[in-house]
């Protein structure tokens, strides 16, 4: 099982190092959704959901956050795309660099959590989400142009759908592993956030996020100075 995660055929290491983003992604949600004012900085689908929310006078819903959250992950998403038409064409590259700037923008969103009071409210709360969101942008880009199957770090709703519809089929052996290791990367991620914003503080879980993408920047480089022949 560890074998097809870091030494996949096709897609060498990148099914290990995409768990980590996964892994993260629990934890930057957590700090969105129970600091921000119950803001997606991932999932567009839900933040979509919860503007829609918030426009309709739900309470406890942030609309500013929300919105500010939407705009940075389509500006995050635009910067992706333009770093994957860059010059470096080798997949490993590509996602050393893009994690390379997630790490920046999610230290900058931490040394602003350090910096301002919380609990987060106003322009500093919007500020947060939309740096969080800028991140995440950026890394569904990039994993949409790394394409490995069942690994989107962010959405699960296919990947669920494939553990349940393909069980009979070609969803068992190593691509059933992949996907569950994938469910349980996030719930993990979402376990540790939470428990970090509760009993700690959003700037724990944010730390955390920190050291994670730190790991998988290295993981990276290290793939990359290894000159591999997969693409």
């Amino acid at each position: 099982m560890w074998a097809a995660l870091v030494k996949d055929e096709k897609h060498g290491p990148l099914p290990g190092l995409l768990l980590g983003l996964t892994l993260l992604t629990g934890l930057v949600d957590a700090v969105s959704i129970l600091s921000l004012g119950r803001v997606f900085v991932a999932n567009m689908t839900g933040n979509v959901v919860f503007v829609g929310f918030a426009i309709g006078g739900a309470p406890g819903f942030a609309l500013a956050a929300s919105l500010a959250a939407l705009a940075g992950f389509l500006l995050g998403a635009f910067a992706g795309g333009m770093a994957i038409l860059g010059p470096a064409r080798h997949r490993a590259t590509v996602l050393r660099n893009a994690v390379g700037c997630e790490l920046v923008l999610v230290s900058s969103a931490l040394a602003l959590a350090l910096a301002i009071a919380t609990p987060f409210r106003g322009a500093g709360r919007d500020a947060l989400a939309a740096l969080l969101a800028v991140a995440m942008g950026l890394q569904n880009a990039v994993v949409r142009r790394l394409a490995v199957p069942d690994l989107t770090t962010t959405v699960l709703t296919m990947t669920l759908t494939g553990i349940a519809a393909d069980v009979h089929g070609a969803g068992r052996g190593p691509v059933l592993t992949r996907r569950v290791l994938a469910v349980a990367a996030m719930l993990a991620g979402a376990i540790a956030g939470a428990l970090l914003v509760i009993e700690v503080s959003a700037v724990a879980s944010l730390a955390v996020a920190v050291g994670v993408l730190a790991l998988v920047l290295i993981g990276a480089a290290l793939t990359v100075q290894r000159r591999p022949t997969w693409t």
